[in-house]
């Protein structure tokens, strides 16, 4: 049994429950019942009895404990929150969007962010010992009713708001995930290319992160069986409809295609994007260079490759419902050359071509490699056996280009610049960990659409925190000691404790976690 408190905004009053929480057979789900005390005094704790509802002594319920009890909890962490939040703005533009739940989310999203792995259901443990924005306990049907509440308008409002305090003139990195759901309710969740090889139906994510800032600032969910390369054109729309103010677009080779391609420049996008060595104009211009990128004055000792820069026309293609216009664009091709991977690709593709050959010589073809066999063999039937003939202008074609990749902008700039850019892409790669692992989002349980979308929006919030934590980690070097969950670890053993009518009084901080908040950019507790 626990006591409740809500607060009545209209009326002013705060009532008090009882709520007892009970196992529901049916449904095979935890539930919770509520039965009206009755109203609270504010001043003295008491509970005034409500007109004789409820069969027990409501006289006996007095609720001065919180008046009258210290409590010790837990500090440290949620105070590095707190102080986040203050200082990078989400905490204000939290309120100004959800003025009635920006708390609730909150506590949320550090429960999220700091337990990993733990479900929902054990909040209440936690709220018994940490000190969080909300204050009380959220069980797990008011996290579910609260997800509900969330609205696309307050969240787009949210991205709007947040983007112009830290995403004005960004460079924004954007990737996509699968997220896993054993739901068979929610119409987004379908079989499509996983990529946790999980045999097991998914949404996708798309999740845009910016350069400089190492912040989140805009996701997207849809169905599991569209393909990336078809969300480039809601991704557009969606920076004209939030105002996104971007320098460029960095994507990797899942968003290539050449409607692509033409819908940057119909938009007056700005884009790097990896392109394949297969295509060819690709092949063409490696040709040009082939020897030349190989030269010492191209190699990059930071990066160990060699790399070049060439200008090329691309054909534009602009059309509409009447007509269609074609014209050049000046694009770039960034050719790199990795020796070291050129010989790795080439030792698996030996490796492979003897298993299938060995595959021809014993008789025993697999159906799923015969297009293989046709490509790179002859066989012929002789009395002695089967004679398996290596087609060598076929193997030499596609040992050519290992080693080679490449990147296309159509922003002006070298070949070291735009790796530069691209290879920062990991960031979003390591955010994709952090919303599975941390953030318990690796196979999602939900069954409402809504709920699914409150949950979604509330771990983005926590991802902003871990991202802040990570990039100050990285500047200042502390991944060479510390985990993101054993430096958290490090402050959460803080404590704090709160007296009635008194100041907050803080537990003992050592001097080197007074210098690792110093380090996250926030001043310690006092």
């Amino acid at each position: 049994m626990a006591i409740v408190k809500q607060h009545d905004k209209r009326s002013g009053l705060t009532y008090v429950y009882e709520s007892k929480s009970y196992w529901n057979k049916e449904k095979k789900q935890g539930r919770s019942s509520r039965t009206l005390i009755g109203r609270l005094n504010v001043e003295t704790g008491e509970i005034i009895p409500t007109d004789g509802r409820g069969k027990k002594d409501k006289s006996s319920y007095v609720l001065n404990a919180p008046n009258t009890t210290m409590k010790r909890k837990y500090y440290g962490a949620t105070y590095l929150f707190d102080e986040i939040g203050d200082k990078i703005g989400i905490t204000d533009t939290l309120k100004k969007c959800f003025p009635l739940n920006h708390e609730q989310i909150l506590s949320i999203a550090y429960f999220m962010a700091l337990e990993a792995d733990s479900p929902l259901y054990r909040f209440e443990k936690w709220d018994v010992l940490h000190k969080h924005p909300f204050g009380e306990n959220i069980p797990s049907q008011r996290s579910s009713e609260l997800f509900s509440r969330i609205s696309e308008d307050a969240k787009n409002r949210f991205f709007q708001l947040f983007k112009k305090l830290h995403a004005e003139n960004e460079h924004l990195y954007y990737d996509t995930t699968s997220i896993s759901s054993f739901s068979e309710t929610l119409s987004q969740v379908q079989y499509g290319n996983n990529k946790e090889g999980d045999n097991i139906p998914q949404f996708n994510l798309g999740l845009i992160f910016g350069k400089n800032s190492n912040l989140p600032f805009y996701y997207r969910k849809y169905e599991g069986n569209i393909p990336d390369v078809s969300t480039i054109d809601k991704l557009l729309y969606d920076f004209t409809t939030l105002d996104f103010n971007v320098i460029s677009v960095i994507i990797d080779r899942g968003g290539y295609s050449e409607d692509n391609i033409n819908l940057f420049f119909k938009k007056r996008v700005n884009f790097l994007i990896a392109t394949q060595t297969r295509l060819k104009y690709v092949k063409t211009e490696i040709d040009n260079v082939y020897d030349k990128i190989k030269e010492f004055k191209y190699y990059n000792e930071q990066y160990e490759l060699n790399s070049m820069t060439v200008k090329i026309k691309w054909q534009y293609a602009e059309s509409d419902k009447t007509n269609k216009k074609n014209s050049h664009k000046s694009v770039f091709l960034h050719i790199y050359y990795n020796p070291e991977k050129a010989t790795e690709e080439k030792k698996v593709f030996y490796k492979r071509l003897a298993a299938l050959k060995n595959e021809l010589l014993s008789d025993e073809r697999k159906p799923s490699h015969e297009s293989a066999y046709e490509k790179y063999f002859v066989t012929k039937k002789t009395k002695k056996g089967s004679q398996v003939i290596i087609k060598e202008k076929e193997v030499e074609e596609s040992v050519r280009y290992y080693g080679y990749f490449a990147l296309l902008s159509n922003k002006k700039m070298d070949s070291v610049e735009a790796i530069e850019l691209y290879r920062n892409k990991d960031i979003i790669e390591k955010a994709f960990g952090n919303l599975k692992d941390r953030l318990n989002l690796r196979r999602t349980m939900v069954s409402s659409e809504q709920s699914l979308d409150g949950k979604l929006f509330v771990a983005y919030i926590g991802l902003i925190y871990l991202s802040y934590i990570k990039k100050c980690m990285q500047e200042a070097e502390l991944f060479k000691k510390y985990t993101i969950s054993s430096l958290l670890d490090k402050f959460d053993v803080i404590e704090c404790y709160e007296h009635p009518n008194k100041i907050l009084k803080l537990g003992e901080i050592t001097e080197k976690q007074k210098d690792l908040y110093k380090l996250m950019g926030i001043n310690p507790p006092t």
